[in-house]
């Protein structure tokens, strides 16, 4: 269960009304699957997508032109409305493919413009949805049943999803898919083929442990608890540039077009794929530890984009921090705040814990103990006039858990 803490007129910034997370939910769950399709289905796999592409291609285009022209919105129903004429008109193109699966490509087309309206309501930095090429254009979702249909066979390490307009394949069962299917998704990753499928299940609540704790994320560390437990940062990223930026040299070197170019190419693919399974890998393990040991689980509600946004200045004039600020955007994004947030409160909720965040405003410098605010000489250390020399990052671990209501952030011992 993830709660936001919005304190109300009145009310005290940690407290927070919870609701019985004991309780059996359903919750989803996604298993991300990796495909063999033959040399023929692959070509009508990659066909499956170009179609689609045209099509939120083409539906963007109305909205566009619909507002340029004439100061029109278009919603999603008005362009859902339009489909059986247009798979009518076009029998070999459009028309082969799945009507439903359709709509949620062009549901992904109105959740995309909800995105950029919301942000210009937030008045923050936001790009007008843009036409995709066909190489950026991955992935097709179905919904199970029509259109697309999941058959795993039990015990076996081979399962296969059957997709319209591409065929039957062949999927490697590494973990068995428990719960009801929902939707599949057919998705390519440069040179490989992954099926997604999503499924409701029933939530499998842990013993309760009675503990927890305030967990605050940094790029020295990776995070430390309230009760002073660090996890440190393996900075995947850097481990990998010297390999990574030899390899971006030679590509550039490399003739456009080139056989060598294109060799260069899937060898940096795949190191940059191998950075990003350590990194998921990395967060899986350290949310399950954590989801584990607590019940209750307080971060920092942080805003990851407004963070990492470029600092001021330009080309003529960059400014004195320009430089710096890249490289502390570079390891926020390194470190993975927002998966990792993400998949920590994925695995709470299925596990029945509670994941809670708070304003992250001065947690850092805000003394945990008497509230007054620190000097912050050093990084790692803040000086309370009161208590004295306090580690940052346990400091702001205990304020976070005080924050979300759950006492002073010490836990008890297990």
């Amino acid at each position: 269960m993830l709660t936001r803490v919005v304190p109300a007129l009145g009310q005290q910034p940690g407290t927070v009304t919870h609701t019985d997370y004991r309780n059996p939910v359903q919750v989803k769950r996604a298993y991300k699957l990796r495909a063999y399709p033959t040399r023929a289905q692959e070509g009508r796999a990659v066909r499956l997508l170009r179609d689609h592409c045209d099509l939120y291609n083409a539906a963007l285009q109305e909205r566009r032109e619909a507002w340029r022209m004439q100061q029109v919105s278009v919603s999603y129903g008005d362009q859902s409305a339009q489909l059986r004429e247009i798979r009518a008109a076009d029998p070999d193109g459009q028309g082969r493919h799945s009507f439903t699966a359709q709509q949620q490509t062009l549901r992904r087309l109105h959740a995309t413009f909800g995105a950029f309206f919301r942000s210009v309501r937030a008045r923050q930095k936001a790009g007008y949805p843009r036409f995709k090429p066909y190489q950026r254009f991955d992935q097709v979702l179905f919904v199970a049943g029509d259109g697309a249909r999941w058959k795993p066979v039990e015990g076996a390490r081979w399962g296969h999803a059957t997709f319209q307009a591409v065929g039957r394949l062949k999927v490697k069962q590494h973990r068995q898919v428990a719960g009801r299917v929902k939707t599949l998704q057919l998705k390519r990753e440069y040179r490989r083929w992954y099926v997604i499928v999503v499924v409701e299940t029933e939530a499998e609540p842990l013993p309760p442990t009675g503990r927890a704790v305030g967990v605050d994320v940094g790029v020295v560390r990776f995070l430390t608890t309230s009760d002073g437990e660090v996890v440190a940062n393996p900075r995947f990223l850097d481990t990998a540039q010297t390999t990574l930026t030899d390899l971006q040299r030679r590509k550039e070197r490399a003739k456009p077009g080139s056989g060598n170019r294109k060799r260069l190419r899937r060898v940096l693919t795949k190191e940059w794929r191998k950075v990003r399974n350590r990194r998921r890998d990395f967060h899986h393990k350290t949310a399950r530890a954590l989801v584990d040991a607590y019940d209750a689980l307080a971060l920092e509600d942080l805003r990851v984009a407004n963070m990492t946004a470029s600092a001021s200045g330009t080309i003529e004039a960059p400014g004195r921090t320009v430089a710096q600020k890249a490289g502390l955007n570079r390891a926020i994004l390194d470190a993975g705040w927002g998966q990792f947030t993400a998949i920590l409160t994925a695995k709470a909720e299925s596990a029945g814990r509670r994941v809670i965040l708070v304003n992250p405003a001065y947690t850092s410098i805000d003394c945990h103990a008497c509230g007054t605010r620190c000097a912050r000489s050093r990084q790692d250390t803040v000086v309370c006039p009161d208590c004295g020399p306090i580690d940052a990052d346990v400091n702001g671990a205990r304020n976070i858990a005080t924050r979300a209501g759950l006492g002073s952030g010490q836990a008890s011992a297990a």
